[in-house]
């Protein structure tokens, strides 16, 4: 029932002005993101500052996103609680908003067991039973982590349990589904250093934060391990491995924001509790955009 989803898929920001968010930038946002050649993208997820936004201005951005999308690429709409009742919500939601899948997480926090994921997924599967569903997996961020077996019980039992965001960085984990869910599972990277090899297990692309900054390269690269081409896809991996460090190197979204506000596309304005980078975070980030070609 999912369409294929799979390449460069931008972990879309939310840009802000003056507290509120930036509708005529974000917009601005999908079209250059479109035109940059992404396979997809991922408005509300945790790189979209999510968790401090209200439900009325999540569901804005779903609805901004899908519309100024308009069918030319996939849109993967974020829409994970830690309440059972609040992920429903937001499923259901991007069903009628038009969104071609949702992104659900693993509920952070609460620190259910095996079986309180399940049943959490599960009831977000049943709310909207024809809307693929991608199961985020961070562990980092939500301490909790689905099992390989739990994820495969999940998609045996709903067909709209189409696939996963992996962001665990461990590299067994994507040859570990495929064996045990089959090549039809869709699997994607949620970490843009190990994409590469996460590809070579069985992956079929990215949710990716680097590729807020040099969506042409992330789309280019993708194509290259999709392609089977993995010598061009090492060459431009080590043009964007900086990068991919420097975003991370103080709590994301601040890195990716300041990088964005260099190249002109939004302001780097956050969110409490997100506060912009420091100084040594932006001459890390600088200087890794430098070396990937996109700044002077």
């Amino acid at each position: 029932m999912a369409a294929r989803f799979y390449g460069s898929i931008p972990a879309l920001i939310t840009p802000f002005k003056d507290g509120k968010v930036d509708e005529a930038v974000l917009r601005k946002l999908v079209d250059w993101h479109v035109s940059e050649g992404s396979h997809g993208i991922v408005p509300v997820g945790t790189t979209g500052e999510s968790p401090t936004l209200s439900h009325d201005e999540h569901k804005r951005v779903v609805e901004i996103v899908v519309e100024q999308v308009a069918g030319r690429i996939p849109v993967i709409a974020g829409a994970g609680s830690n309440s059972t009742e609040e992920a429903v919500d937001f499923a259901v939601h991007a069903r009628q908003a038009g969104a071609d899948a949702a992104l659900s997480i693993v509920p952070y926090y609460n620190k259910p067991t095996q079986e309180g994921i399940y049943q959490h997924l599960a009831a977000v599967a049943r709310a909207a039973p024809d809307l693929p569903i991608i199961v985020y997996n961070v562990p980092g961020r939500t301490v909790a982590s689905i099992s390989v077996e739990t994820l495969d019980r999940l998609a045996k039992d709903f067909a709209n349990i189409a696939g996963v965001k992996d962001a665990t960085a461990d590299l067994t984990r994507p040859s570990l589904q495929r064996l045990a869910t089959g090549e039809s599972f869709i699997q994607l990277s949620g970490e843009d250093g190990t994409a590469l090899a996460f590809n070579a297990h069985g992956g079929t692309g990215c949710i990716s934060v680097t590729a807020n900054v040099a969506p042409r390269l992330c789309a280019e690269f993708q194509e290259a391990t999709l392609a089977g081409d993995y010598a061009k896809a090492l060459k431009l991996q080590d043009r964007l491995m900086p990068l991919h460090k420097a975003l991370f190197c103080e709590t994301s979204p601040s890195p990716v924001k300041y990088a964005v506000s260099l190249l002109g596309h939004a302001s780097e304005e956050l969110r409490l509790p997100m506060v912009p980078a420091t100084d040594g975070a932006r001459q890390q980030v600088k200087a890794a955009m430098i070396h990937a070609g996109l700044l002077n």
